[in-house]
């Protein structure tokens, strides 16, 4: 590594990865705990694979440092074509756990390849923008930034994995940062908000939501210029009405089985602590039982009787809240919420489009993660299965996620360097 680079390195970010990887190590270890576990470096056992995978993110990370910035976006399209193999040699070779053929099954390790596409695709979409003058309000760059996304997406749900697929829609976040027009954004809060609503009442009542917004939206906007046209409202009322008729049958059609379950129990439509909200009760009653200070490090009675499946992947929060109660889980959520924001401010800072591009979809897929983890724990969002960055065992995960961050770290420390 040049010596020089050291000096230049963000170390406060440095901190926080190594508290968090570390966090997530004792705590895999914690809710994997057994008598016949032989500490941390069993690797016959979570914790132990978890460990090895750490040691190995750290020696791709000091590579990732040694090597010039300008590597990343030389080799981004050929990165994300390997990954795009990789893909689809899973339809041929890959491994099925529960009903999803997302690994490859190397000796006693698994790879999943859909974590390390969500790195390619961040450099890709970095380096295609940057490298030609995109314009983003164009129909041309929105097709190939469009069909980037797409093909790992479609690829990732037909194994099928329409969790970790859901997380490309981080993208969002570095094409609105480079000017993506924000009425994209509201077209789709706009249909995720009809979208749940038409399942939550009556088709009527539903008819009446969406008519009183925009009649209000119209009025408001109205009176600030009188000028405004109706007809753009009415059409949009139209299409609206014509999306929640819609919905039922995407809903029923389109949507499998237990994702339909747990869609309906977050609307609150369905209780069933029994079956398909098992592990969404149980997660709420660990969390709720950890109180202010938690029950301390493998004094879990939630997690030491396994009462909440997968508590060392999916549901690891729930193994953090009961141990360490409401200040643990405050610590790391600050923890997460301070690496986001100094990589967006550190992005910011960046004279390179390329690397500032990155940065924006690092930091955005990071968030989407702990967004939507911690939100299936805690019964906000319905459960996608998706792991806690950093935390949750999974080795695939914590090198794709440490890559993004060794990555990160090269282009601030080169942020002066003439490119």
């Amino acid at each position: 590594m040049n010596n020089n680079i050291i000096y230049r390195l963000d170390w406060l970010i440095i901190l926080v990865y190594l508290l968090l990887v570390s966090f997530g190590i004792i705590n895999v270890y914690s809710a994997t705990y057994s008598e016949t576990l032989d500490g941390f470096f069993d690797v016959s056992q979570p914790v132990g694979k978890q460990v090895f995978f750490l040691v190995f993110s750290f020696f791709i990370g000091i590579i990732i440092l040694s090597v010039n910035s300008k590597f990343f976006e030389q080799f981004a399209l050929v990165g994300y074509f390997v990954t795009i193999i990789l893909l689809l040699g899973l339809f041929i070779f890959g491994k099925t756990v529960s009903g999803a053929t997302s690994w490859y099954s190397i000796g006693g390790l698994s790879i999943q390849p859909s974590e390390m596409a969500k790195v390619s695709t961040a450099l890709v979409i970095a380096s295609f923008l940057s490298k030609f003058q995109s314009d983003l309000k164009t129909p041309r760059t929105l097709l190939k930034i469009g069909a980037y996304v797409l093909l790992p997406f479609l690829l990732i749900v037909l194994q099928p994995d329409p969790g970790s697929a859901l997380v490309f829609g981080a993208f969002f976040f570095p094409l609105f940062r480079e000017g993506l027009n924000y009425a994209y954004l509201i077209i789709f809060f706009s249909l995720l908000f009809l979208f749940f609503i038409t399942l939550s009442f009556h088709f009527g009542i539903v008819i009446g939501i969406i008519s009183l917004v925009i009649f209000l939206i119209y009025y408001f906007i109205k009176k600030m210029n009188p000028k405004l046209k109706i007809w753009p409202f009415i059409i949009f009322l139209i299409i609206s009405i014509g999306f929640s008729f819609s919905v039922d049958y995407i809903f029923n059609n389109v949507f499998q089985q237990r994702h339909r379950d747990r869609i309906n129990i977050v609307l609150g439509k369905e209780v069933d602590t029994q079956g398909v909200g098992y592990n969404i009760n149980q997660s709420k009653i660990a969390i709720g039982s950890g109180g202010l200070n938690g029950k301390g490090f493998l004094e879990g009675t939630q997690t030491k009787g396994d009462f909440v499946p997968e508590q060392h992947t999916d549901y690891i929060f729930s193994t953090i809240a009961e141990e360490w109660g409401f200040l643990g889980s405050f610590f790391l959520i600050f923890l997460f919420c301070f690496l986001i924001s100094r990589m967006i401010l550190q992005a910011e800072k960046q004279t390179n489009k390329f690397r500032r591009i990155f940065s924006y979809g690092s930091a955005g897929l990071i968030f989407t993660h702990f967004f939507i983890n911690i939100g299936m724990s805690l019964g906000m969002v319905p459960t996608i299965g998706i792991p806690l960055p950093f935390i949750s065992y999974g080795g695939s995960s914590i090198l794709a996620f440490s890559i993004m961050i060794f990555i990160h770290l090269n282009f601030d420390a080169n942020r002066l360097n003439d490119w």
